[in-house]
């Protein structure tokens, strides 16, 4: 039993160092996507989560970034200034704000996105069929826990 336990540590840690080196690969490529367009990591999250939600509060992308929401104000300030993001008030509570993603916004999320498909299909295609399959499988099952965060 110590042995399997001792196993499963190893399978772990050797997952961990993929996704440590995979990520800082394709990062790395996005990286200089995000300098281009002079917007940081924590940015594009932030873009890349309101083009899928839509419409949130100021405490709602403070919560979704773990940040405070100072924090997460001066964050949509800078999106907003380079005209990725715009403020509008709720209809149902003026006082609530409400953030959501331009038309700029999801032209640059779409590029980003694309760039990064780009890379991630390079990378697949140079896996064998079934690893590819299998690599996948396994994304699938790991992905709604992940996404749940």
């Amino acid at each position: 039993m110590a042995t399997e336990s001792q196993a499963a540590l190893q399978d772990h840690a050797k997952l961990a160092d993929f996704i440590l080196f995979s990520q800082r690969e394709f990062l790395l490529n996005l990286s200089r996507e995000l300098n281009r367009d002079n917007i940081s990591f924590a940015q594009f999250f932030l873009l890349s989560h309101l083009a899928s939600a839509k419409e949130l509060t100021m405490t709602e992308i403070a919560r979704k970034m773990s940040h405070s929401t100072a924090a997460a104000t001066g964050l949509v300030d800078r999106l907003e200034k380079l005209g990725y993001m715009e403020r509008t008030h709720a209809v149902d509570d003026r006082r609530k704000v409400m953030v959501r993603v331009t038309s700029k916004g999801l032209n640059l999320v779409s590029r980003l996105r694309d760039v990064l498909k780009t890379q991630i299909a390079a990378a697949m295609n140079e896996a064998a069929a079934p690893d590819a399959v299998s690599f996948m499988s396994s994304y699938e099952t790991l992905e709604p826990m992940a996404m749940a965060k």
